[in-house]
């Protein structure tokens, strides 16, 4: 029986494969990195894509390693207010604008000038909770109610006046979507002091802000500001006292005591006067000294 011959080109079926070359090689080397090529490139596409999308819905991300990650927040504004009848509207439609809340948690400290029966209407709306308190408590203890309603990752005082402007929310919040701080200040000094026309304000400010400085060994210029804006997990397990203007110091001292990153930005502000509705008054500052020196080493 005849021994058969080796295949030849020629005779080789279409399908079958050839033999290993150094020229084939070379050529499956060559289609292999195309092909690993445009597998990188529509990867580089379809990151491109993704983190467009994260933009459009306010998403920013930076590498793991960098310090400075943004992240996405949800912001509860907190509005303590007695006595606002004439401008509760119009700062509630405010905040509503800048368009960076979570909620508005607004506690009405048992005001007698109508104000409550706007708040009634504005407690319509879905971002808005309204608080009633059954009589006079003070500032501070308005807050402590608000802080018990709070259901975002930062909450942001507002105060119920137009002296502070929502237009700052922006810088205020940077710090914190940055991972730069867990306390934001908003500082009515750092920038121009003179925004406050009255000079025994400015002078009390001071003295205050430098005392309340050297018991916390922070470096504020505006401790007394009504802009704090601050992680919620900052108040767990805070006990809080003051019931009027002695928040202020009282909460600064104990976040200072729990090791808190502190960030001052400047702010806009437009004061009132006392004829416009102010309320703070020389007493309160003599409590704020008390207050200063008390929690600086003690709740």
């Amino acid at each position: 029986m005849p021994t058969p011959k080796p295949p030849t080109a020629e005779t080789l079926p279409t399908d079958a494969a050839p033999l290993p070359s150094s020229s084939t090689s070379v050529g499956r080397s060559a289609i292999d990195a195309a092909r690993r090529d445009r597998m990188l490139a529509a990867i580089d596409v379809a990151e491109a894509g993704l983190a467009a999308l994260d933009r459009e819905q306010g998403i920013v991300e930076t590498p793991a390693s960098s310090p400075t990650k943004r992240m996405a927040l949800k912001v509860s504004i907190v509005i303590p207010v007695y006595n606002e009848q004439k401008t509760i509207r119009e700062i509630v439609s405010r905040v509503q604008a800048a368009n960076c809340h979570h909620q508005i948690v607004i506690v009405d400290d048992a005001s007698t000038d109508g104000t409550r029966d706007l708040l009634l209407e504005l407690a319509r709306e879905p971002d808005i909770r309204v608080v009633m308190h059954g009589y006079n408590k003070g500032k501070g203890a308005a807050l402590q109610t608000a802080f018990a309603h709070v259901t975002g990752d930062v909450v942001l005082i507002q105060d119920a006046d137009l002296e502070y402007n929502p237009a700052d929310y922006e810088k205020l919040l940077a710090p914190i979507e940055r991972n730069e701080a867990d306390v934001v200040y908003g500082s009515r000094f750092l920038e121009n002091a003179r925004q406050d026309p009255s000079w025994i304000h400015r002078f009390g400010n001071a003295a205050l802000t430098w005392l309340s400085n050297t018991t916390t060994r922070l470096r504020l210029t505006d401790m007394e500001t009504c802009y704090k804006v601050f992680r919620r997990g900052a108040l767990r397990g805070m006990v809080l006292r003051e019931k009027r203007f002695g928040f202020e110091p009282e909460f600064t001292a104990k976040l200072a005591r729990r090791k808190c990153r502190f960030v001052e930005v400047p702010i806009r502000y437009s004061g009132r006067g006392y004829e416009e509705g102010k309320k703070i008054h020389l007493g309160d500052g003599l409590r704020a000294l008390y207050c200063i020196l008390r929690y600086a080493w003690c709740d």
